[in-house]
């Protein structure tokens, strides 16, 4: 049976003015889970789609993994191919000590490529979501030819989107030892549970096992110690933030930025400020949180949906 098709007047983006949009199709159908060996490690990632369709790589963020992503593969399965992986230490990936596993984001964005042209996947519309940004960032730089487009969800790439929580950990930055209390907090069930719900006026949208499921996650063995090592390098991805704006100045890569703005990490600032390197991107504030899926997900495929088609292969 052919997959179905949208509707024409999706096409319109019938969202707000008390519009009511019309329902994507979606399946399940073609969704598949895997654990393959990258570099040693076992990577787990799902895929839906057709085989034949154009690629999309989602790139989840901390403390998440590729289940942040279940709502959005069958929305966007009726016609691309979706590949999502869990980075080591994530999910449903293998999690070795930072004594055997360097927990940078220089080796996730490397482990994540390999996985990658593992795969034989060379071309790909790249899916950024908070963590996801610098590992697709770097990803975008090393391989230019293979982005067919950007779709930047929460992924931070300027100072300006940076929120007030940073300035505490810039302290841990300038002084690891100094400073667990940072660590404390990034790791806890209320920090969590913030990342999701923010400052959004709807906290009756947000399901509560999201966030004390990662927080179960969290507290796994060694996890501490992982997420510390990865806390502590990110200093790297704001040092990393100049390069990356001449990137997007140069390549000028077709961009859909979809944010939420009640975001408290990643501030609403901070999806305005990609229009100085890319005046063409297309840019919505969602009324939505840092995981802005949990709430605005028919929004943001739908937007996809209309997006994606009008980049060149």
């Amino acid at each position: 049976m052919k997959l179905p098709t949208v509707l024409s007047a999706v096409a319109a983006l019938a969202m707000g003015h008390g519009a009511q949009a019309a329902a994507l199709p979606s399946t399940s159908a073609t969704i598949t889970y895997h654990r393959t060996q990258v570099d040693g490690v076992s990577i787990f990632y799902r895929e839906a789609g057709p085989s034949d369709a154009p690629t999309i790589v989602l790139l989840h963020g901390f403390p998440s993994s590729s289940r942040m992503f279940d709502t959005l593969l069958p929305l966007l399965a009726t016609r691309f191919r979706l590949i999502a992986p869990d980075y080591p230490g994530f999910g449903q990936s293998e999690a070795p000590p930072p004594s055997r596993f360097a927990y940078t984001f220089d080796h996730l964005a490397e482990t994540t490529n390999a996985l990658l042209e593992q795969l034989k996947i060379s071309r790909y519309v790249l899916y950024l979501q908070d963590y996801g940004g610098p590992v697709g960032y770097r990803i975008m730089v090393a391989h230019p030819e293979r982005v067919r487009a950007l779709v930047i969800q929460n992924a931070n790439a300027y100072r300006e989107g940076l929120g007030a929580k940073w300035s505490g950990i810039a302290q841990y930055w300038a002084d690891r030892d100094a400073h667990p209390e940072q660590v404390d907090a990034f790791t806890s069930l209320e920090g969590a549970k913030a990342r999701h719900i923010g400052s959004s006026p709807n906290p009756e949208r947000y399901n509560p096992d999201t966030w004390t499921d990662e927080y179960a996650f969290l507290s796994r063995p060694g996890q501490r110690e992982i997420q510390a090592d990865l806390l502590y390098d990110y200093r790297t991805n704001v040092a990393s933030y100049p390069a990356w704006q001449a990137f997007l100045r140069e390549h000028k890569p077709p961009t859909l930025i979809v944010w939420g703005r009640y975001d408290p990490s990643f501030i609403a600032p901070g999806a305005e400020a990609f229009r100085r390197d890319l005046p063409d991107a297309e840019i919505h504030l969602l009324d939505a949180g840092h995981f802005a899926l949990d709430e605005k997900v028919d929004d943001i495929a739908r937007l996809m949906i209309d997006f994606l088609p009008k980049q060149p292969e």
